[in-house]
């Protein structure tokens, strides 16, 4: 799987935000949540070869 793109970290980090309702001021903190989650998720995907690292 690709890196995330910033449009996928985006959408992301949008959806944590409304979770914890929207909080103000905590942008980079949702930004980041959500980069270190996308790019953990390729790293526990199942599907992973040596050909996909």
């Amino acid at each position: 799987m690709p890196e995330p793109t910033e449009q996928d970290i985006r959408e992301r980090a949008h959806r944590l935000w409304e979770q914890a309702g929207k909080p103000t001021g905590r942008e980079d903190e949702f930004w980041q949540a959500a980069e270190q989650e996308l790019r953990n998720k390729d790293k526990s995907d199942p599907m992973r070869t040596p050909d996909t690292l």
